[in-house]
């Protein structure tokens, strides 16, 4: 199994937000007017990380979308928590993340790069609280979004007052050790305390997008890859026509993005600090899956 994807993408640009130089690696699409994934990596990591370590490059070339990898400030998110919530890095005061990733969009489509009906943003961990960020702030730029390996806190669902319901898919790990499934602290030294269970996070996206909160249905994923020592079992929720909440749940999986290869180089090493990696699906393509059923009203 290869380690890790030989897919960067094309170039890395530059555009300025309040006087500050904000990076992001892009791989356009050979059409106009296309899909925009934007794609926010996680804590520590930067955006070409996502491209190296994800099939998101691959994917976007085979379906005809554009992919950007936006680098945060000090290789962190300013999500809906507070610097007390969080352990190692943070942004500079006064980022604004949320301006940031609507001046993107705004480029993308300002210059018909991309179809305005078709935006969709994903994260990985502190880019999947940011992802949840921008979905409670600004769901009008956006057809859909997934957050990876992330749960709401009581600070972060407080901050959340979406402008519609966005469909919205969460895929955790029932054995991470910084995000926690049950919610609580993680047994990572670098955990820490005070996220919701990933079912209260469902539950809270279902109330926002008129779901019906107790109905849903499991289906277990074949287990194609049997020596990863996980499964996945898909949870969809009972929802009005165009606002789907969807959990996949990667059963005994760590804090990692369930891939078709490897994520690191050093898997022993990750796997210890992490858990394991699923590989009996592929995250990019199952977030694109969901993703291209749903065109923005």
């Amino acid at each position: 199994m290869a380690a890790l994807c030989a897919c960067a993408p094309a170039r890395s640009e530059t555009i300025s937000i309040e006087g500050t130089a904000r990076t992001y690696a892009v791989q356009l699409a050979d059409v106009r007017a296309a899909p925009l994934v934007i794609v926010l990596h996680g804590g520590t990591q930067t955006g070409r990380d996502m491209a190296t370590r994800t099939s998101w490059p691959k994917v976007a070339r085979r379906e005809h979308f554009s992919v950007v990898f936006p680098d945060g400030l000090n290789r962190a998110w300013s999500d809906l928590r507070s610097r007390d919530g969080r352990m190692g890095r943070t942004p500079p005061d006064g980022t604004d993340d949320v301006a940031f990733i609507a001046a993107l969009v705004g480029k993308f489509v300002g210059d018909s790069s991309a179809d305005p009906k078709r935006v969709y943003v994903t994260g990985i961990s502190n880019g999947g609280g940011m992802t949840m960020a921008l979905a409670c702030r600004r769901a009008d730029l956006f057809a859909a979004a997934a957050s990876v390996v992330m749960n709401l806190t009581d600070e972060s669902a407080a901050a959340c007052h979406p402008s519609r319901p966005l469909p919205i898919l969460l895929m955790n790990g029932t054995a991470d050790p910084l995000i926690p499934y049950e919610g609580g602290r993680g047994s990572s030294y670098f955990a820490v305390d005070g996220f919701w269970s990933t079912e209260r996070t469902v539950q809270f996206w279902r109330r926002v997008n008129g779901c019906d909160e107790a109905e849903e249905s499991a289906t277990d994923l074949p287990d194609v890859d049997t020596g990863d020592g996980s499964t996945v079992t898909r949870i969809a929720s009972h929802c009005p026509e165009g606002r789907d909440v969807q959990l996949y749940r990667v059963n005994d999986g760590g804090h990692r993005m369930p891939g078709s290869f490897s994520d690191t180089r050093f898997a022993r090493l990750v796997n210890y600090m992490f858990g394991p990696q699923n590989h009996d699906i592929d995250g990019a393509e199952t977030i694109w899956s969901f993703f291209k059923r749903f065109p923005a009203d």
